[in-house]
């Protein structure tokens, strides 16, 4: 295992990400750290650095390297984008970091930032045809993809912190948004690629301003889940925060909840780019992405073939990724998984459930023994919270929340309804009986590898009359395997209305 942290040095923050990358292609964050330096602001004037700002850089990225040799981190990765990419005192400002900070800083290429946001969007999201707008503080990046192959991008050079600076003279707030909106739109028109986007081709927001109007919209619309990745955003909602930001002041800009007041001044810009783009390619909703360019190049040092081709299954890499973090047993939680699916099929004609709850029967198979990590006792329990707050990527946030209540109740565990109904407006009507039959057939699953040797092998399942007749292939002595699953008959008879009889 190898701790590596990756600087990302951008226009409006500097971020430094610690991870460890496990020795079979894996990787978890463990840390992180954000400040914001607002290093490309009043470039505009001259193009050049200001004393100030490179002052605050340096202060920032020593404090960055102090806490990499605390953790003990063996490599870093420092990168730079649009603001130091355009600054014609980069030299002097480079060797100014390497002879104070100890730190040698690459300065990527317009071409090298687009194709990192586009590979840590494609690794992270199971989204076969995507438009990706990154929005930074001195670039705005658009992405456009199909059958996951990149096919065109843009890297536009001004972002929220420059179009801030643009427009400043503006009589007011209100104005200086519409002339970015205005700006941006004409911009859009010098890309004659878009008119080719496939319709059916998902937006992707990337970055931090994305990430801030998550957590606005989680408020006004109390929304149960943290988790800012495949959220969708109607453009409806977005408008009306829009509308609400882009006519105060700063200083009530920052009273405002869950708006960061390091960005109240540049979140009418970057919203106002959104404006523009959605209207431009008539969009009605869009997803955020909670991975860009720092997980672009993270993946690529876990999995240096992803240089070449992206992670063909993003929802398995990320739960393997998760059964090894936590420490659970792999093959076991491998055979749970396959006697899941198998009985999922061989029982379709009782529940007549469709392929995606296959899938969060899958998701709640690898993560349900991830709770004893914390304490066996109640470790359903436990399940239940992590697969909530896990990094699942490729699944849906209702996947991954009925997943979660599948994981939950699969030990004898009754669902609790208080907990149910706080995400009653993310589940439909019918996953709650979805729900506990799935949570059935874990629980067999699981009972069937007992002992943790994948002694039963695989099950046939018949319906006859009132009863379901299980015959077990088994590879030796599966009488604990058998017993445990034979305990299951009541949840089972209470679930599908049948007794089950398992030889």
């Amino acid at each position: 295992m190898e701790k590596i942290g990756i600087i990302d040095l951008g226009s409006n923050s500097a971020r430094l990400v610690i991870a460890e990358l496990f020795t079979d292609g894996h990787y978890m964050v463990v840390d992180e750290l954000k400040e914001s330096v607002r290093l490309g602001q009043d470039m505009e004037r001259d193009g050049f650095l200001k004393p100030q700002r490179v002052a605050e850089t340096i202060k920032t990225l020593k404090m960055f390297k102090r806490l990499c040799d605390a953790s003990g981190v063996e490599r870093i990765i420092a990168v730079a984008t649009a603001a130091v990419r355009r600054a014609k005192n980069q030299r002097s400002f480079l060797d100014e970091i390497q002879a104070t900070c100890n730190l040698k800083i690459r300065v990527l290429s317009e071409e090298e930032e687009a194709i990192l946001v586009y590979r840590g969007v494609i690794n992270s999201m199971d989204i076969p045809k995507g438009l990706i707008l990154e929005i930074g503080g001195g670039s705005t990046k658009i992405v456009y993809y199909n059958r996951r192959n990149l096919l065109h991008y843009a890297s536009l050079p001004f972002g929220a912190v420059t179009l801030t600076d643009l427009f400043s003279n503006a009589s007011s707030p209100e104005e200086a948004a519409a002339h970015v909106e205005e700006f941006f739109t004409e911009q859009l028109k010098k890309l004659p690629w878009l008119k080719e986007v496939d319709p059916e081709a998902q937006m992707i927001g990337v970055g931090g301003s994305f990430r801030n109007l998550f957590k606005i919209v989680k408020l006004v619309k109390k929304y149960p889940l943290d988790t800012v990745h495949n959220y969708n955003v109607a453009v409806e909602d977005f408008a009306g925060i829009y509308n609400m930001v882009r006519a105060l002041d700063v200083e009530k800009r920052k009273k405002i909840k869950g708006l960061s007041p390091s960005r109240a001044d540049i979140m009418p810009a970057a919203m106002a780019i959104i404006k523009s783009f959605v209207d431009y390619m008539n969009i009605g909703k869009f997803i955020l992405g909670g991975s860009g360019l720092r997980e672009g190049i993270m993946i690529n040092q876990a999995m240096p073939i992803t240089l070449e081709k992206p992670i063909s299954d993003v929802l398995g890499y990320s739960l393997n990724t998760l059964v090894k973090y936590y420490g659970c047993d792999l093959a076991h939680v491998e055979h749970v998984v396959q006697l899941s699916v198998q009985l999922f099929k061989q029982l379709r004609v009782l529940h007549k459930f469709s392929r995606q709850y296959l899938k969060i029967l899958k998701i709640a198979a690898f993560m349900h023994d991830c709770g004893m990590r914390v304490k066996y006792y109640n470790h359903a329990r436990h399940s239940w919270y992590m697969t909530l707050n896990a990094s699942i990527y490729g699944a849906t946030h209702r996947e991954i929340v009925l997943a979660a209540f599948v994981a939950g109740c699969h030990n004898r565990e009754d669902i609790n309804m208080l907990d149910w109904m706080r995400y009653k407006d993310i589940v439909l009507e019918e996953d709650l009986d979805a729900v506990k039959k799935l949570g059935v057939l874990l629980r067999i699953a699981e009972c069937l590898d007992r002992s943790a040797g994948g002694l039963v092998t695989g099950v046939n399942c018949d319906v006859l009359g009132d009863s379901v007749i299980m015959k077990t292939e088994v590879t030796g002595d599966a009488a604990l395997e058998i017993r445990a699953a034979e305990k299951a008959n009541g949840e089972f008879k209470k679930a599908f209305r049948k007794n089950l009889e398992i030889l």
